[in-house]
């Protein structure tokens, strides 16, 4: 399974169910890399979407405890167990964990390629990824040149977990 994200110097992802910085370059990645894919989302990330819809060209997946929650064009799941089971259904390559914050936490075990865009700013955010360049388990495999928008420094960076596993 894959996790994406965008990150800032100090690793955080969004303010008030917000992203930090719209980079269209990012954006576009992130469009090519999960067009035809299925995205796992939490409620939170999902209504943080245009429109509060599920992405397009995508089986979107929505992690909510809500048991009542429902959403028009996506499949809703309610723990991390009943996640599971329904990803037996698609190819762990195929699999892109978009957010937010306790979502990534909580499925990043399950993972074994992180794709991270890393912004060169620290920005003011209550929401944050998890560490990886301190985790033991992962390691940094392929970093891209520098990438500017405007007066904004990023790279786009690959970690793969070691000794991976499948799920």
């Amino acid at each position: 399974m894959n996790i994406i994200a965008a990150v800032d110097s100090n690793w955080a992802i969004g303010c008030q169910n917000s992203l930090l910085v719209r980079i269209p370059r990012d954006q576009q990645m992130f469009r090519e890399m999960t067009e035809g894919k299925v995205i796992v989302a939490g409620r939170k990330t999902l209504e943080s979407f245009p429109q509060k819809q599920p992405l397009k060209n995508r089986v979107n997946i929505i992690l909510s405890r809500d048991r009542s929650y429902v959403v028009k064009g996506a499949i809703v799941i309610h723990s991390v167990g009943e996640l599971m089971e329904e990803l037996k259904g698609y190819a762990d390559e195929d699999i892109y964990v978009v957010g937010g914050a306790s979502v990534y936490e909580q499925l990043l075990p399950y993972c074994n390629t992180a794709h991270i865009t890393k912004i060169d700013y620290a920005y003011q955010a209550d929401a944050f990824f998890p560490r990886l360049d301190e985790m033991p388990e992962w390691a940094l495999v392929a970093d891209s040149e520098e990438q500017t928008y405007f007066d904004l420094e990023y790279y786009f960076l690959k970690y793969e977990r070691k000794n991976s596993r499948k799920c």
